[in-house]
């Protein structure tokens, strides 16, 4: 029997699986090692269907529900979290657009991730950091145009995106938008800070736009709506970096019972010693317990029922799971859980990294503690009780 239960069926794993096992899984160390954006593995799984899995089949997709998505960032995650981090800055921008674009836009670019499009979501700017309600990028409207002129900092995926999503303030206030790199007067930069230790998927690098002319369809649903629609995207993906985090413990776990089973002190299997063995029960409960939240929450993606809830609960316990699964499996293996040569230290490095990227920790209590407040002023309104 095997020790991870599939939460999809089997027909769609086998195959996933062995995409990963030949694409992503032999890139795996050096992708980590020369922090370099993996695109000959995401341009395979996207050959094979991976990269538009819940876009509809008119859209180039799928078809298919979250659940299959959060499976696809659990395995190529498993293998490489670096890879899990590029398919969700793709997701992050095809998501944006499947909810709120106009038909048009749709038509033109969400076909374009079936083929491989490599996007990148840039919010963040170096003054502001996660507060995008007021930024420094301005959008201004010219006739059919938009122009756009700001800089972007720290953007995941940015040194090898195709295209971006980008927020910038506009009259009305806050706007999202769909920039293509060969515009003219889009360009990037690496600066001094670009270099994460964990989760490394290449620089991050600053996206600068010099008077970028635009569509008026690039404009990404409701002029002044852009800060709604960027949170409601992170809300889907949440649960797929939750599933991301799963992969790294898994994969933590794995190694790290290979090793005690395999090696022996004092005359016995590291295995066979109790301390271990509490070691391994409480991991293994605490990777169940995050899985079955996680895929709850894709669920619940699909249902559209408490997506904030549950996606930030999802990322809150299995980003916190991952990081100590990694911690302790570093501790089992002694030694060699310290070795560079051993994956652990990518391990625990990609899985602390994911404690903070994709909304904090600290973020994502702060939202569930919002959903609680909301429960709690709904009840008293309507003269219940707070835990009914």
């Amino acid at each position: 029997m095997a020790l991870w239960t599939d939460l999809v069926e089997p027909e769609f794993l086998e195959p996933l699986r062995r995409v990963v096992a030949e694409h992503v899984e032999p890139q795996a160390d050096a992708i980590d090692r020369d922090d370099v954006y993996p695109v000959a593995a995401i341009k395979a799984l996207a050959g094979h269907g991976y990269n538009s899995l819940t876009l509809s089949p008119d859209q180039g997709g799928a078809g298919l529900g979250f659940a299959h998505c959060a499976a696809l960032f659990e395995e190529a995650s498993y293998a490489s979290a670096a890879v899990g981090i590029s398919l969700i800055t793709i997701l992050q921008a095809q998501t944006i657009i499947r909810l709120f674009g106009s038909d048009s836009l749709k038509r033109a670019v969400l076909p374009e991730f079936g083929r491989g499009l490599v996007t990148s979501y840039a919010l963040t700017e170096a003054n502001h950091g996660s507060d995008i309600r007021s930024l420094d990028t301005k959008a201004v409207r010219d006739g059919d145009s938009w122009i756009l002129t700001g800089r972007k900092s720290f953007i995941t995926s940015g040194s090898a995106a195709e295209a971006y999503v980008i927020l910038a303030e506009t009259q009305v206030g806050v706007s999202a938008f769909f920039v293509r790199r060969g515009m003219d007067g889009v360009s990037t930069e690496e600066g001094p800070n670009a270099a994460t230790f964990g989760l490394r998927n290449g620089p991050h690098v600053d996206l600068v736009l010099d008077r970028v002319a635009l569509p008026a369809d690039h404009l990404i649903g409701v002029e002044g709506k852009g800060v709604r629609q960027a949170v409601t995207t992170l809300d889907y993906s949440r649960t797929m970096a939750a599933a991301i985090s799963l992969g790294i413990a898994r994969a933590a776990f794995d190694g790290a019972l290979s090793f005690a089973a395999g090696r022996s002190a004092f005359d016995r299997r590291i295995l066979d010693f109790q301390g271990i063995q509490w070691y391994f029960a409480d991991m293994l409960a605490e990777i169940d317990a995050a899985r079955l939240l996680t895929y709850a929450a894709a669920r619940a993606l699909d249902s559209h029922t408490d997506i904030a809830r549950f996606g930030s609960e999802a990322k809150l316990l299995a980003s916190r799971v991952a990081t100590d699964t990694a911690a302790r499996a570093v501790q089992i293996c002694g030694a060699y859980g310290v070795m560079e040569s051993a994956r652990f230290g990518r391990y625990l490095r990609d899985a602390k990294a994911y404690e903070i990227a994709g909304g904090s920790s600290e973020i994502l209590k702060n939202t569930i503690a919002k959903r609680l407040q909301h429960h709690v002023a709904e009840g008293i309104a309507l003269g219940g009780e707070a835990g009914r």
